[in-house]
């Protein structure tokens, strides 16, 4: 099992901003391979602070862990097979903090160019898109596949270093002011802070070298999840030109379909069953389809209207793992508005007798006591 982002960094689930970057520096600074050569379980410890800190520095991943838990992220990308499956991926996302951390004696080539250069930290750009979701996927979990059109490099693009800003993407400027020569740097004008430019371009690509390719991706839905929960896969996102940037990320938001017979209140599951008169006096017995599989459901002779038969853990599971809610069972009896002469004559007969009288005793609730019990 994952061991939680926060342990891991060492800092309370209040902690601030910077308190998390300081911490994960710090894990860094101990784990980082050039202080550890050939040590794989300080390597292990560098790629899980840097998991950790990739999920806690975003304040949107931060929000979902701390309401989902690992379960946010799971099967959609997250870092099963994500961003972080070797060192260079590490050193690209987090280029600001190594340049700040290891700029001295513990710089790392993995981070640099090879002409001692630092090469510019860039991404593609993330993909949204939204995906509707049943109930039957919500209580079970599901497998979706999703087609989505993403950028691309095209067949025969190539790239090389910018002559402008040589690799760094950013230019340096003097100007000569009143106050002397000031001197400003700023993202080059040439690659756009890529550090690279096209030398060869694909055929049909843009002015970057992409082009526009239809994908199919694998979306796995944990169970429990509900409406506006947003989904990311890593990785599937627009590519980023040139040789050394990372793809972006594959957004699905979740839609929830309204279903005809179930309603949804948080874990639980609403359900209204009609029977008959008959059936509500004689007792009778029910099977109910739901999401889950086949339910069962023995009527006692003389249920009353409004009756609530509560069936635990049958609900919706909980997406943090914490069991599943309950499916409630709403009876209501089926007044006929058409009857044969025979059976008015039945109920004219039986209209005075002592048991067609209402008579509820203390076991009988009320409808105000019915719902307070639902919700205490």
């Amino acid at each position: 099992m994952k061991r939680d982002y926060y342990e891991i960094l060492g800092v309370s689930r209040t902690a601030t901003a910077a308190e998390i970057k300081k911490a994960y520096r710090k894990k860094a600074i101990e784990y980082h391979p050039d202080r550890n050569p050939g040590d794989k379980e300080a390597e292990e410890k560098f790629k899980e602070a840097a998991e950790a800190y990739e999920i806690l520095s975003d304040p949107d991943k931060r929000s979902r862990y701390d309401q989902f838990g690992h379960r946010a992220f799971e099967g959609a990308g997250g870092f099963e097979g994500g961003h972080f499956t070797n060192m260079e991926d590490i050193f690209s996302h987090f280029g600001d903090i190594f340049g700040d951390i290891f700029g001295g004696a513990y710089g790392s080539s993995r981070s640099r160019s090879s002409g001692g250069r630092r090469r510019p930290q860039y991404k593609g750009t993330d993909l949204r898109v939204k995906l509707k979701v049943n109930l039957k996927d919500i209580i079970n979990g599901a497998e979706k596949k999703i087609k989505i059109k993403r950028k691309v490099k095209a067949p025969g693009t190539t790239y090389q270093t910018c002559h402008q800003c040589n690799g760094t993407g950013k230019v340096t400027r003097i100007t000569n002011t009143i106050f002397g020569r000031m001197q400003t740097t700023g993202t080059c004008n040439v690659c756009g802070g890529i550090g690279e430019v096209l030398r060869t371009r694909g055929e049909n690509s843009d002015a970057n070298g992409m082009v526009l390719k239809e994908d199919i991706v694998t979306v796995k839905l944990p169970k429990g999840v509900r409406n506006g929960v947003q989904l990311r896969v890593a990785g599937k996102g627009n590519e980023a030109p040139g040789n050394y940037g990372m793809p972006g990320d594959l957004i699905v938001q979740l839609i929830e379909e309204s279903d005809k017979h179930f309603k949804r209140e948080g874990n639980n599951l609403h359900y209204d069953l009609y029977i008959s008169m008959p059936e509500a006096v004689l007792g009778t017995e029910k099977i109910i389809e739901t999401p889950s599989g086949k339910i069962k459901l023995r009527l006692e002779p003389g249920i009353q209207p409004g009756k609530i038969l509560r069936l635990r853990n049958k609900g919706i599971p909980d997406i943090d793992g914490y069991g599943s809610g309950d499916l409630l069972i709403n009876v209501n009896v089926w007044v006929p508005k058409k009857l044969t002469k025979e059976q008015k004559e039945f109920f004219k007969k039986n209209i005075n007798h002592p048991n067609f009288q209402p008579n509820p005793g203390k076991s009988e609730k009320s409808f105000f006591e019915k719902i307070h019990d639902l919700f205490s």
